[in-house]
């Protein structure tokens, strides 16, 4: 066979050709080759000069198909098999569905198409010098569209060999487009059964049964984050993380910062990866099989490797989003060779969830406050960012769906496109395993339905019945909660918002709510408080970490080797989680401010740190203590201080995150902040290098009344409000027994404030306020307002009704 170039080719005969090879075809092809292979075929011609790895292959055309069913008399039986179809009838669509498969699969392919199939197979041996194992898939004309994905609605099979398994699979592949799930998909999306037709892709198999492979999308699947790319994988070939069989590795990658050549890598969760699918040896046929323990407690991609996948996932969003004339983010399948070690892109498509929703509305939801914090029944990985509640109906085999009510939570060990007539009805969905790129988690943002994938054991602990609620509002970890538990829904209109001359800052602690907390109108972080990071995320005290080897107690020291089982650098793992945590908080906002407020532990709440016991000291008064800057200089934590200037280093100068400007408290003189500066410098933080600023908290008696020469050292100031008052009041907040009088309205407080402000402005330096007393008074704002500060940070829940409030008092002014 004689393959014509792309260049003599016309469009008439594209439209008449049986088979086209992949560098024959571009995107504009959908309806000759469908989404998939119009897909690779543009990928093939436009980004492999720039680097892109693509396996080649043919496709078989939506002219075959026709012909094929045309040539046999099947569209009339096929009308009239369908006449009486009801999607909403399980039974109804299984019978139809059954009989349609089985009149294509028993009407054999025309001859002109089994030799054209042949042939083309044959020549792809010739290629590579070898009986070539493809993948055969199928490629609709209706998919793989910015409104529909249609994953996984045919079928498609792997590690094919020899021209009668390719002709056997291509075969198999028509057969699908009357799967009961692309029918029912193609209903509740409104496209006509007669007027779609079926395309095979035969593509070079890339032999990740020896490595790996996974998913990636070039926007945050959850929060419609432009800027973060999501990479998963696991071990063996990419069915299990498309099918959810396996909970993959997460990485998220910053894409601005990487075009210009960081490294910024600003999340990696480890998945358990407990199966592999691999080749049946001595059969065409693929199975699963267990992974070691040592390859599941590793991540299955180096750093090196995530950031070649997020460059590419880069390069192909901004080809399609330049070919389609508008933002068009991608959901992309790679794979790794295991005999060349070379990544390859095996497919790509258009993202279909928040590549189609409007940004006028911004909507959260919220629990309602009860006098006690339930505890979650279960965790796993949030699909969506809503709550939704109902009763359990637990399935564990699909031939059961009939008994699914509507509203019912579904609840299993995973699912497939063959589950999707009950998805669309279910008030909420929760699986065993997945990731947050397999297909519950896919078809469930295409829905609109609230799921929390990856659960561990959710058929175990859930009972049908049983009224549960479902979280996905509360960061990257959904909760499953028993009962019905009250929540609310707001709204807000973000197109008549008003803008502010006072800058309308945001408290972020926990970064894995910082991509959603970003789309809340906002000027930047007045407070990213490491606190959180180092008790949730990282849970050992640095200290043990440094002197680990010195640990009295043998069971903190078992505990520490299990949570760092992947580092020999014990160290290594706070400066690597804590600066994660901050560039994941930097990269939501960038390139707006981020202020990070190093450690403000007391010394009885860094003890209670895995293994702190053994460094910290018995202070009768930890508020008063030895806490802030005091601690960075000291011998006692002059070490774990250089952990923390490592991360913020990390993510400034190897992330490409200049916003972040780390802030140093509860420094009580000016030469005090000269020592922690010395310090700072010590370990690569050197004040003005790289724009590098310092503020510091003013939140001492002592930081008001020498203001003059704390602006000497440090580039600006953020007012504590909550330790100010509890200083100028001279009582403990932490006490109950005088909790009443705790109050930042007090004169002597706002006095103390009106001097801050009034001696930053003097000095040219910049001044804002990140203590609770703005969220909770809108009176408190009003005056900040009045003083003439420049920034106001604020709980997430407070900004918009704030915004609001400090718009009014600007107008007056």
């Amino acid at each position: 066979m004689v393959t014509v170039s792309q260049n003599t080719l016309t469009q008439s005969d594209k439209g008449r050709s049986l088979i086209l090879w992949f560098d024959e075809v571009g995107i504009t092809d959908i309806p000759l080759v469908g989404g998939k292979n119009a897909s690779l075929g543009e990928m093939i011609q436009q980004l492999t000069p720039q680097g892109v790895n693509v396996p080649t292959g043919f496709a078989t055309t939506a002219y075959a198909y026709r012909y094929f069913i045309q040539s046999a008399g099947l569209e009339p039986q096929l009308r009239e098999l369908f006449a009486d179809l009801d999607v909403e009838d399980v039974t109804n669509l299984r019978l139809r569905g059954k009989k349609a498969r089985s009149l294509l699969m028993h009407t054999q392919f025309p001859e002109e198409l089994r030799d054209a199939i042949a042939t083309a197979y044959l020549e792809l041996c010739q290629k590579y010098n070898t009986d070539t194992d493809v993948a055969v898939r199928s490629s609709a004309t209706a998919e793989d569209l910015p409104d529909a994905s249609f994953a996984g609605q045919q079928e498609s099979y792997l590690n094919v060999v020899s021209v009668q398994g390719v002709l056997a699979a291509c075969h198999r592949c028509f057969a699908s487009i009357f799967t009961d799930r692309a029918i029912s998909y193609r209903h509740t999306k409104g496209f006509d059964h007669f007027s779609i037709a079926l395309a095979v892709g035969v593509q070079k198999m890339v032999r990740s049964d020896l490595a790996t492979s996974g998913v990636m999308f070039s926007i945050d699947t959850e929060t419609g984050f432009k800027d973060a790319a999501l990479i998963t994988a696991a071990y063996g070939l990419g069915e299990n993380v498309v099918q959810g069989t396996v909970n993959p590795d997460e990485y998220y990658v910053f894409k601005p910062t990487l075009k210009t050549g960081f490294r910024p890598i600003i999340d990696k969760k480890l998945g358990s990866k407990e199966l592999k699918m691999i080749y049946d040896d001595g059969s065409k046929h693929t199975k699963n099989v267990p992974v070691s323990h040592i390859d599941q407690t590793k991540f299955a991609l180096s750093d090196n490797e995530i950031l070649q996948l997020a460059h590419w996932a880069c390069l192909i969003e901004d080809h399609y989003s330049q070919t389609h004339g508008n933002y068009s983010p991608m959901d992309i399948e790679w794979a790794k060779d295991g005999i060349t070690n070379q990544l390859f892109i095996v497919q790509a498509r258009p993202e279909t969830v928040q590549s189609q929703k409007t940004g006028n509305v911004l909507r959260s939801y919220h629990f309602l406050k009860t006098e006690k914090s339930p505890h979650p029944l279960l965790t796993g990985r949030a699909i969506g960012e809503a709550i939704s509640q109902g009763k359990v109906k637990l399935i564990l085999n699909v031939n059961n769906i009939e008994q699914f009510q509507a509203g019912d939570v579904l609840v299993t060990e995973r699912t497939d496109p063959d589950w999707e007539p009950i998805m669309k009805r279910a008030g909420a969905i929760i699986t065993n395993a997945g990731g947050r790129t397999c297909h519950a988690a896919i078809i469930a943002r295409e829905l609109g339905v609230p799921a929390i994938v990856g659960c561990g054991n959710a058929t175990g602990i859930l009972k049908t019945g049983q009224e549960v609620t479902i979280s996905c509002a509360e960061g990257d970890e959904g909760k499953v909660y028993s009962g019905l538990l009250p929540f609310e829904i707001k709204e807000v209109a973000l197109e008549n918002l008003p803008r502010t001359r006072t800058q309308i800052l945001m408290n972020v602690g926990n970064p894995q709510e910082a991509l959603s907390l970003s789309a809340i109108p906002n000027d930047g972080v007045g407070l990213a408080r490491t606190e959180f990071i180092i008790a949730n995320q990282i849970q050992i005290h640095p200290m043990a970490l440094i002197h680990h080897e010195r640990l009295e107690d043998e069971l903190v020291k078992i505990k520490i080797n299990q949570i760092t089982a992947l580092y020999d650098d014990k160290p290594q793992y706070f400066v690597d989680k804590l600066a994660q945590g901050i560039g994941r908080i930097a990269a939501a906002f960038y390139p707006k401010p981020v202020i990070v407020r190093m450690s403000d532990f007391k010394s009885n709440e860094y003890a209670n740190l895995l293994g702190g016991q053994q460094f910290e000291p018995k202070e009768e008064n930890p508020m008063l203590g030895w806490r802030g800057a005091s601690r960075y200089y000291d011998p006692g934590y002059q070490e774990a201080f250089a952990l923390e200037c490592q991360a913020i280093k990390r993510v400034r100068d190897e992330m490409g995150l200049t916003n972040v400007i780390p802030m140093i408290p509860f420094c009580r003189t000016p030469d005090e902040g000269r020592l922690v500066l010395a310090e700072m410098a010590k370990n690569g933080l050197e004040q003005g290098v790289n724009h590098l600023q310092v503020y510091v908290m003013c939140e001492l008696p002592s930081n008001v009344i020498m203001a003059d020469e704390f602006a000497e050292v440090f580039d600006g100031f953020s007012i504590g409000s909550n330790d100010l008052t509890q200083l100028t009041l001279g009582l403990d907040r932490d006490s109950a027994l005088v909790a009443r009088l705790f109050d930042e309205r007090s004169q002597a407080v706002k006095r103390m404030v009106k001097m801050a402000i009034e001696s930053a402005k003097k000095n040219q330096r910049k001044i804002g306020i990140c203590g609770q007393a703005p969220s909770d008074y809108p009176e408190f704002a009003q005056f900040l307002v009045e003083q003439g500060i420049d920034s106001i940070s604020l709980n997430p829940d407070s900004v918009l009704k704030t915004m609001l409030e400090i718009a009014k008092v600007e107008q007056k002014s």
